[in-house]
């Protein structure tokens, strides 16, 4: 995995939000659509704000998620409703937003669906082209808890969690992370050093440290950087 450590937060996501745009450019060079899976939170939305002002050819661009609570639509803690606010969305349009649909009253049903649409999207092997995602301060990513047996799904592309927080979730699973083509962590924030250093020492106790490194790249400010 590349660790690129940049002086504040806002350099950070500059060079997160440049490199994912050189990713989905070049997917679309080669394959005329590329494919985005974003994760949710706060952290990465000053990142998805800089990805906005790059200039590519946006209407070739489809943005899946990587997983989502299962709550109403208009829930604070949806994902995909913080994403609808932000300058990233406007730069896709509606027809080529996938939004995880956990309005659907049975999760498992929702999770098959969305594996059907993500097909028709990438194709049979599911190979998506750039999956961003974070990490929890416990070292979860995506949806994938460590005590959770959604972390050791290998045969469904999406699954659905157990209750964190309050909360299940209907997440990709590692083998469709692991597919990917290019796998970008953006973290910020020195809460989440801890986590980061046991993801950049391969700590396999972790789920995070299952997701596969070679076409990995981490982007972190100096608070989140990893201890050598």
């Amino acid at each position: 995995m590349e660790w690129i450590t940049s002086e504040d937060v806002a350099t950070a996501e500059r060079a997160a939000a440049q490199y994912i745009a050189a990713r989905l450019l070049q997917a679309v060079e080669e394959r005329a659509a590329a494919t985005l899976a974003i994760s949710g939170g706060s952290t990465p939305s000053g990142m998805f704000e800089r990805l906005a002002a790059e200039e590519l050819p946006w209407s070739d661009v489809r943005v899946m998620q990587v997983d989502e609570r299962i709550v109403p639509p208009d829930h604070e803690a949806r994902n995909w409703k913080l994403f609808l606010a932000s300058p990233l969305a406007r730069r896709i349009a509606p027809a080529n937003r996938y939004p995880l649909p956990v309005e659907i009253d049975d999760p498992r049903l929702a999770a098959d669906r969305y594996a059907e649409t993500l097909i028709g999207l990438a194709g049979e092997a599911l190979v998506l082209d750039v999956v961003h995602l974070g990490i929890g301060e416990d070292g979860h990513t995506a949806s994938l808890f460590v005590d959770d047996p959604l972390f050791h799904e290998t045969r469904r592309p999406v699954g659905v969690s157990q209750p964190h927080r309050g909360f299940r979730r209907l997440s990709l699973t590692l083998p469709v992370l692991n597919r990917a083509r290019c796998v970008v962590w953006f973290v910020a924030g020195a809460a989440r050093r801890a986590a980061v250093t046991r993801l950049f020492r391969r700590d396999l106790s972790i789920p995070a440290s299952h997701v596969e490194r070679d076409r990995a790249v981490c982007f972190t400010d100096p608070a989140a950087a990893p201890d050598a």
